[in-house]
């Protein structure tokens, strides 16, 4: 009888044991995106306290805090009309004794045209509400060549969050092809595929999603289930954290129902 033989990816060596903190762009810091920050610190108090260098977290976004954010994001009577990235970053800053940063403008190509420095992180994570937003990004990281940089902090991994009310998704991509080990119990991957070339068909016929601000938490609950961002912070987090602790990967995401309780894991292919 045939041994089938498990894919696995294996992570960027340099991720594990890091001579400095690994650089993370975190896009987005609404309903997701404020959620997915608080475990990076988690996850960056984590690694240093077992040796790693840790995370340096940059947070893009340039919404401000409106009324209908209270509640199902974290954010205070106080810091009504504050930008979101600062709000949530000087928190985060405060809290944790680290010196995070807040880039209150859109993750677009202008803007890295003009700071082309800001795209030189290790680990993208994206948080936006729109497919035009998925597609910016794809294109910038895709700009990127690997054979003509020598910064540790190049695009390596591209994290995308989306979700509607009741369900939604993580999915982990690689860049551009990770180099593997030889190993006789696992097939190893190198390349994920971008949420952009995999489903670019069902992105490309979904209708655009109604983002005109909402006036009201009870207005803004009928367009996203109050935990359901929240929980893929918490599995998109569990699957950064075993990339970092274990160096390996079975699964490359996540499929979430909340209404009917139920997870799929999207296995590496």
């Amino acid at each position: 009888m045939k041994t089938i033989i498990a894919k696995a990816h294996f992570v960027e060596n340099y991720l594990l044991n890091p001579t400095n903190p690994i650089v993370v762009n975190l896009i987005g810091a609404g309903g997701t995106g404020s959620h997915v920050l608080t475990r990076l610190a988690v996850i960056n108090q984590s690694l240093t306290t077992l040796g790693h260098a840790g995370l340096f977290v940059r947070v893009f976004d340039d919404d401000v805090v409106t009324e209908a954010n209270k509640g199902r994001q974290p954010f205070a009577e106080a810091e009504l009309g504050l930008q979101k990235a600062v709000a949530l970053i000087n928190r985060i800053n405060r809290f944790f004794g680290i010196g995070w940063k807040a880039v209150p403008r859109k993750f677009t190509e202008r803007l890295i045209q003009q700071n082309p420095s800001l795209a030189q992180a290790s680990i993208t994570i994206s948080c936006v509400d729109n497919v035009a937003s998925r597609f910016e990004i794809a294109g910038i990281l895709k700009s990127f060549q690997p054979e003509k940089s020598i910064s540790l902090n190049r695009p390596l991994y591209w994290m995308d969050f989306g979700n509607s009310r009741y369900t939604g998704q993580v999915l982990l991509s690689t860049v551009s092809a990770i180099k593997q080990p030889t190993s006789k119990k696992f097939m190893p991957v190198a390349s994920l595929p971008f949420i952009t070339e995999e489903f670019k068909d069902l992105l490309s016929q979904a209708d655009a999603k109604d983002d005109t601000p909402s006036c009201s938490l009870a207005e803004a609950l009928e367009k996203q289930d109050l935990f359901i961002n929240s929980t893929l912070a918490e599995i998109g987090a569990t699957l950064l954290w075993r990339m970092f602790r274990e160096g390996i990967l079975m699964d490359r995401g996540v499929f979430v129902n909340l209404r009917e309780f139920r997870t799929q894991p999207l296995k590496v292919a």
